[in-house]
């Protein structure tokens, strides 16, 4: 899976041209097809949205080109899943009040902050990296309430690296990104990013 821009006529131009890289190799994507079509559920409204795929010109490998509005395996946009983990570390509300707030099933909400706590040191380290990465003269980042919110500024430092780097971007969106999409990934393998 490779974590791609939202404007699907620049990530097919991209494709066409030989712009992507793949993931696993560095070769060339090319086109190959689209992944099964599937609803996203955002902010203002639902998305229906039907991933390209590509695939490696060296390694003949296939990658979905899933857009930065979608975390792999979330039903939910990135912004939405976002503001339900930033609630929780602010701690003004449970994840019930936040589910409800949000107009998400508790159950998802809950799966999203439990995800995220069970993982805070290895995001926190994760982000760390890409944000000296992303600004090598970056100074040090002084250490949060919890964990978690550890985790969350390291991913809002790792943003803002970003930002200044590329140009604007929405965190959220550059979380998916930097993390292949698999912040709240369910299965162990698919956690690779975050060695």
């Amino acid at each position: 899976m490779l974590i791609v821009c939202v404007e699907h006529t620049r990530v097919e131009a991209e494709l066409v041209s030989g712009g992507l890289a793949c993931p696993s190799c560095r070769g060339v994507l090319g086109p190959w097809g689209h992944a099964r079509e599937r609803v996203l559920r955002c902010r203002s409204g639902d998305w229906s949205l039907r991933p390209r795929r590509g695939r490696c010109r060296v390694c003949a490998g296939t990658h979905v080109l899933l857009p930065e509005l979608a975390f792999s395996r979330r039903q939910d946009e990135v912004s939405v899943i976002g503001e339900a983990i930033e609630a929780k570390v602010a701690g003004q509300e449970g994840y019930r009040r936040i589910a409800s707030r949000l107009g998400v099933a508790a159950d998802t909400v809950r799966g999203w902050l439990c995800r995220f706590g069970e993982r805070a040191d290895q995001i926190r380290a994760h982000f760390t990296r890409c944000a000296v990465m992303l600004d090598p003269e970056l100074g040090s980042v002084g250490p949060a309430a919890s964990g978690a919110a550890d985790a969350l500024e390291a991913v809002a430092v790792a943003a803002r690296a970003w930002v200044l780097r590329f140009g604007p971007a929405e965190p959220w969106q550059v979380a998916s990104r930097l993390s292949g999409g698999l912040l709240l990934a369910t299965r162990a393998p698919a956690c690779s990013w975050l060695m």
